[in-house]
């Protein structure tokens, strides 16, 4: 049977930030300068029509007042005859250019009979040559009104004079051509929709080069990060300027020394424990594989086995308590009696070995610790003095309040630690030359773990002369203060 072929996995496509920035950019103008236009033409053409109505209502108010007060000028007596009052005003009248001003006289259902404008037309289709429409007007039972026709809309407006005397009734006609108005407002939206584009053109090329420019750390970033391998962590991004991406790349930076620092450990913590546990295995190999069949060469091989395969569970569990102190819930912080936690400390390192056992000093305060781990700490430092003295030498231990801290420490009056191997007691898998001899027979893990447990609490821990020779190591921890007793 042949295996079923395996489908590709569909590659993605990606878009750039650059690019969607861009198209962004692109589309929050086109909306906003397509909305300005756009307003703009709205705004044109409600003036247009405010400026018709006014110009209508104007027109007209200036007749009917001349129909109400105006006198014929060759009588000397009130109109009482409409064709000599149209034809009076009219020839007193200038149109403009899109407005026709117009006097019918006669209406029997039919278009009117005579009328008279008060100038020639600039006009390409007036409402005057255009009888059906002058029709429709002087029925029309409304003041004002809008014709719809094929040549084009017309806003009207007319006032009426009723037959009287035998003369027949008639009407003073104001139309406006709003075509050339409204051409206007097109041509003003037209010449923004092209500036815009125009707009729109220069802003691609300018918003290209700029999210360039700021998104150029950002594509170091990514290019770094894709060159980055547990090999090689050395490149950083060069920082530039003092804004939100020259933060970033600060930050991505301190990331890759945060990562180059942890994979070199990561490095020597797997060789030296690599190296630890190998020595005990290989003790253990070769004596089972050289045991004879004596029973007392037996029973000191089982013992020897025994012992290293103690040793290699002592050394895993305190790997596993040096891993558990990268986790935040390594140390539970309590309120804590710092009396009674050093007194506890003290009757239990008394136990460790026959050695002069001193309380030194006692700090009688109340602070926030972890105490068992506190405790932890301690008694290995006090295993680390018992292993580097001999029976009957001093060994104080002690708290106090010093400079804000809180110091608890363990005094040793043994040979001390010399100058070269002070920077390094406290790294994994490290045994100082002087001090740590033969007697020692820890993996070099104690104080890494002690390190630990003192970071653990945000403090650290201290190597210092004993006076009268010998070593202290000194727990400095931050004097934290329970909730509800903080200092008034």
């Amino acid at each position: 049977m042949t295996a079923p072929a395996t489908t590709a996995e569909p590659r993605r496509h990606w878009i750039s930030a650059r690019v969607r920035i861009l198209l962004w950019l692109l589309v929050v103008m086109a909306v906003a300068l397509t909305a300005v236009a756009a307003t703009t033409r709205s705004v044109l053409l409600r003036d247009v029509d405010h400026r018709i109505d006014r110009l209508l209502a104007q027109e007209t108010g200036e007749f009917t007042n001349l129909a109400r007060e105006g006198v014929d000028p060759h009588t000397g007596e009130r109109f009482t005859d409409p064709d000599p009052l149209l034809r009076l005003f009219l020839s007193r009248q200038y149109a403009d250019p899109d407005e026709e001003l117009l006097g019918l006289v006669g209406r029997s259902g039919r278009a009117p009979a005579k009328k008279e404008q008060a100038r020639e037309p600039r006009i390409d289709h007036p409402l005057a040559e255009d009888p059906a429409a002058l029709k429709a007007v002087f029925d029309s039972p409304d003041a004002t009104g809008t014709l719809h026709r094929d040549r084009g809309e017309v806003r009207w407006a007319k006032v009426e004079i009723g037959a009287s005397g035998g003369h027949p009734a008639a009407a003073f006609v104001v139309a406006f051509h709003p075509e050339g108005e409204q051409a206007k407002a097109t041509d003003v939206f037209t010449m923004l929709l092209a500036i815009s584009g125009v707009a729109l053109l220069m802003t691609t090329g300018i918003g290209w080069a700029v999210a360039g420019r700021i998104l150029k750390p950002v594509r170091l970033v990514r290019t770094t990060a894709a060159q980055l391998t547990e090999q090689d962590l050395t490149r950083r991004i060069p920082v530039q300027g003092r804004d939100d991406i020259a933060a970033l790349a600060e930050t991505f930076n301190g990331m890759l020394d945060r990562l180059e620092r942890a994979f070199a450990a990561q490095r020597e913590f797997v060789d030296d424990a690599g190296h630890e546990l190998r020595t005990p295995i290989t003790i253990v190999r070769g004596h089972l594989e050289l045991m004879g069949d004596s029973p007392g060469e037996r029973e000191e091989t089982v013992r020897i086995v025994t012992e290293e395969l103690d040793r290699m569970s002592r050394i895993v569990e305190d790997l596993l308590l040096l891993a558990k102190a990268e986790r935040p819930d390594f140390v539970t912080p309590e309120p804590v009696q710092l009396a009674e936690l050093t007194a506890d400390v003290f009757v239990k390192a008394r136990a460790l070995g026959e050695r002069d056992w001193r309380l030194a000093e006692v700090a009688d305060t109340e602070s926030v610790l972890d105490a068992q781990r506190i405790t932890q700490a301690m008694v290995q430092l006090a295993q680390n003095a018992v292993q580097h003295t001999v029976p009957g030498r001093r060994v104080g231990i002690g708290s106090r309040l010093h400079a804000g801290h809180i110091e608890l420490y363990v005094a040793d009056s043994g040979p001390g630690v010399q100058a070269q191997d002070a920077a390094v007691i406290f790294e994994r898998f490290r045994r100082g030359t002087a001090r740590r001899g033969s007697r020692a027979t820890g993996a070099g893990l104690g104080l890494a773990i002690v390190k630990a447990i003192a970071e653990g609490h945000g403090g650290r821990v201290e190597l210092r002369p004993t006076e009268g020779g010998g070593a202290t190591f000194v727990l400095v921890l931050p004097q934290g203060q329970p909730e509800g007793t903080a200092q008034q």
